[in-house]
């Protein structure tokens, strides 16, 4: 038997892998990966790791002998150039690989910058993978100016880590707001005051129009007519679905790999899972970039290759840390009507409804409020704003 074939091998593939092994698939499994390094952890990368905290060995999801121990052969360094449904094979550089199953997990990429106003120069860089970063981390140095061109997390995170490490920051972001595409205006103002008390420069409602150059960054043109120094550019503009390999093979796409319920395509012999992957949510689809969800969703989809014949249903949750400041997020604010704040000490939190429902809660420095928000989503319930804005209420006798 071909066995199984999992190209893309980051946090959904890897998990993907291992969840079969432990479901009792005892076929053949190969997992391709076109990085030269086993399966690793992305949250770090741009902060203990860029910061010199975590070493590269910690990055790694398992050893990368635990994948020949668990029967995998793990390909690393290995580019999966084409799908030939037909022939049920995947072509690479070193040949075709036969499945009976295949699936995609091969996430996301970062969007550039157009090379048409400087995105190609040096010293211009995205945040996605250990070479991303390490192509970075020498101009990441005390004094050194960067630019930071979008405001949401990526952005913002990596503005956290050039300001602790001493240098001076500038972050633009052409929207009215930062984080305005994925969170609430109080969301927003609690991070523009924590990013000031650290000396980043935050213009709001101002684009990049070129960054200038020969060869090598060192200025930049903003959409207000400013100019400023910049010896580094990291881009933070967002990601988008990495689906080339199932476009070119004709699958259906819908932002992202459209999948059915249970994670498979419209090819009966093709399933997609993580950042990759858009599947059927609330009337419409839904395609969720984060951590929680690429285990998640794969782990489902290993089920279901196994016969589980299991719908995936997602339980939205994020993070994100900044300084000493950690931000939980439980389920999706989209829709929301009204925020209802609470405030205890250093930990804040808001919780979004729409009408009486909730739907989401954003915590910072709150890990009880993220907990019990979550798991009122969870479970389909509410809780009476006026007894979480009361700094005397016990959250946790909202779960009661």
């Amino acid at each position: 038997m071909a066995g199984i074939v999992v190209v893309g091998a980051g946090q959904a593939g890897a998990s993907l892998v291992m969840r079969l092994r432990a479901q009792g698939f005892d076929g053949a499994i190969t997992l391709i990966g076109d990085e030269p390094v086993p399966p690793y952890q992305r949250p770090p990368l741009s902060k203990k790791y860029l910061l010199g905290e975590m070493a590269l060995e910690r990055l790694y999801l398992r050893p990368e002998a635990a994948y020949a121990e668990a029967g995998i052969d793990l390909r690393t360094g290995t580019q999966a150039t084409a799908i030939d449904r037909a022939a049920q094979e995947v072509v690479t550089g070193d040949g075709r690989l036969g499945y009976d199953t295949l699936v995609l997990a091969t996430g996301s990429r970062p969007r550039r910058l157009p090379a048409a106003i400087g995105g190609d120069l040096g010293g211009v860089h995205v945040v996605r993978t250990l070479a991303d970063v390490d192509a970075m981390a020498p101009g990441v140095v005390p004094g050194a100016r960067v630019l930071i061109v979008g405001g949401g997390y990526i952005g913002l995170e990596a503005a956290a880590v050039a300001a602790r490490r001493g240098m001076a920051v500038t972050l633009v972001e052409m929207a009215p707001r930062i984080l305005q595409r994925v969170a609430a205006k109080e969301t927003s103002d609690y991070f523009r005051a924590l990013h000031a008390r650290h000396g980043v420069d935050i213009r709001e409602g101002v684009g990049l129009d070129r960054l200038i150059g020969d060869g090598q960054v060192t200025g930049a043109r903003l959409t207000d007519g400013s100019e400023i120094g910049v010896d580094m550019v990291i881009v933070g503009v967002g990601i988008v679905p990495d689906t080339a390999l199932a476009e070119d093979a004709g699958l259906a796409i819908s932002d992202g790999i459209a999948v059915d319920a249970q994670g498979r395509t419209d090819d009966p012999a093709i399933w997609a899972a993580g950042d990759c992957a858009s599947f059927p949510y609330g009337g419409g689809r839904l395609r969720l970039e984060s951590v929680p969800n690429a285990i998640d969703m794969a782990e489902c989809v290993a089920d279901n290759i196994t016969g589980a014949g299991q719908d995936y249903v997602p339980k939205p949750w994020f993070w994100s840390d900044q300084y000493d400041v950690k931000l939980q997020i439980a389920g999706l604010g989209t829709g929301h009507d009204r925020i209802v704040t609470r405030a205890v000490g250093d930990a804040v939190s808001f919780w979004y409804y729409a009408g009486d429902r909730l739907l989401a809660v954003d915590a910072m420095n709150d890990p009880r409020a993220y907990m019990v928000g979550k798991r009122l989503i969870e479970a389909g319930r509410s809780a009476d704003p006026a007894r979480v804005t009361d700094p005397a209420t016990d959250l946790k006798a909202l779960l009661r």
